[in-house]
């Protein structure tokens, strides 16, 4: 797991028990073995995970060439955020790395709660904004090291 990226679980701390308690009622335990692709890019993003235990690739298509890898994310990691804008489809690829236990949510369900308790909506939208901004930033750095003229500049 990356220590640039905060968990989840710890941006949620602005939300109470209760709203904690409703969110994770739309929890759903699921495992997957290493090697399998969790899901694909430009697929139907109707559901996400917040990761409890294993490791997953993030992966970008890139016209003419191996996919490239952006990162890694792992324990208290959000994967997926796509279900949230449309045209909700997956904007990169994720496969499991090692085995993996996480917590499954379906998006419909989680945007209906956000609509029907507007602070929590804010707090869990804002949670999300901030991995996203995170996950842009990290797929430019990788894109840049790997096909720029002089790469990101920036040193692992």
């Amino acid at each position: 797991m990356t220590t640039q990226l905060m968990t989840m679980t710890k941006r949620l701390d602005a939300v109470s028990d209760e709203e904690r308690g409703k969110l994770m009622a739309l929890a759903r335990a699921v495992e997957f073995p290493a090697g399998a692709r969790i899901f694909e890019e430009r697929g139907k993003a109707d559901r996400f995970w917040l990761l409890r235990e294993g490791e997953v690739r993030l992966e970008l298509r890139v016209p003419g060439s191996a996919a490239a890898v952006t990162e890694t994310v792992g324990q208290g990691s959000l994967l997926g955020w796509s279900w949230m804008f449309p045209p909700r489809r997956w904007h990169m690829s994720a496969k499991a790395l090692t085995p993996v236990r996480a917590w499954e949510f379906d998006a419909l369900e989680v945007r209906r709660l956000c609509e029907q308790d507007p602070r929590f909506g804010y707090v869990f939208t804002l949670a999300c904004a901030e991995v996203i901004g995170h996950r842009l930033e990290r797929a430019r750095t990788r894109l840049l090291d790997l096909y720029g003229p002089y790469g990101s500049g920036l040193t692992p």
